[in-house]
């Protein structure tokens, strides 16, 4: 295996990119074409880690990728969550009255709706956030920005001609650091916080009320179910698998019991992961109170 790789997908700057940096700043971030792409650059030992994103304050789950999790073979050894912080990016010497026309992924031209129509600037579907960013450089015109992280604007030399423009100001993305081997150690987040995380997928046995009673063994232990989302499974609307993060380590007596609970109305159980907490979780927690 390559030792100090950590695989993401994108162009390099990134909102991945940046995640790899700010979690992982000792590791070479290897970009990668998709997200099959950085997973199989782990199985294949060319990468040590993977840095996927799973969901966003804003825009809800990251698409495809929950049904990528249970089938890659790697597990969850962290977690990150990264204040997505929007520059508006343009050759040098550009001023912001001459830009007229702004490249992003689509998500992101969503988030900057009020800049954009605030200074009159028509948004244009790009590839992805870097990918803009770096053909804003190629073309060098002064007509047409990005709207990237300021981590791309150091990468392909540009100026940051407004920064923090996005509409929600807690704009946040989750990501997931994975590895070929789990780590079902206990261990402290970069705070020294000691909760841990485990997240699972499953499958309700076919007979009445299974996940109202399924769920009933983390209410009745305590157990925080911190995330529940459902989603198809081989495109069957029949087949429907659960994605689970909760509070807590399956070694913790009330989490063992909730688990060897939930066991007897499944028919499949899957830990992907167990894991710190990250500091910024509860943070995000405490806004949504």
């Amino acid at each position: 295996m390559t030792k100090n790789v950590i695989a993401f997908q994108g162009e390099p700057g990134a909102y991945s990119h940046q995640a790899c940096r700010f979690y992982r700043p000792n590791m070479e971030a290897m970009p990668c074409r998709t997200f099959e792409d950085t997973i199989d650059a782990v199985r294949q030992g060319r990468a040590e880690l993977a840095m996927l994103p799973v969901e966003n304050s804003t825009y809800g789950r990251v698409a495809d990728i929950h049904h990528l999790l249970p089938e890659s073979g790697l597990h969850i050894v962290d977690e990150g969550f990264v204040r997505v912080r929007i520059g508006l990016l343009g050759v040098p010497g550009t001023r912001i009255e001459d830009v007229t026309q702004a490249m992003s992924h689509p998500v992101l031209l969503g988030q900057c709706r009020g800049f954009l129509r605030e200074h009159d600037i028509q948004g244009i579907v790009g590839a992805d956030t870097a990918g803009s960013a770096m053909e804003v450089a190629r073309r060098g015109e002064k007509s047409l920005a990005a709207l990237a992280a300021p981590l791309a604007a150091e990468i392909y030399g540009l100026d940051v001609l407004a920064s923090g423009i996005e509409d929600r100001q807690n704009n946040t993305t989750r990501f997931l650091i994975m590895a070929r081997e789990p780590d079902y150690s206990r261990r402290q987040n970069a705070q020294g916080g000691d909760v841990m995380m485990t997240t699972f997928v499953f499958r309700v046995r076919n007979i009445p009320a299974a996940l109202y009673k399924a769920m009933g063994g983390f209410a009745t232990n305590g157990i925080n179910m911190t995330k529940l989302e459902s989603y198809m499974v081989n495109g069957i609307f029949t087949a429907t698998q659960f994605y689970a993060d909760i509070e807590g380590h399956p070694e913790d007596p009330p989490v063992a019991r909730a688990l060897e609970e939930l066991r007897y109305f499944t028919s499949s159980l899957e830990i992907l992961g167990v894991y710190p907490s990250d500091p910024l979780r509860a943070e995000q927690q405490a806004l949504g109170d």
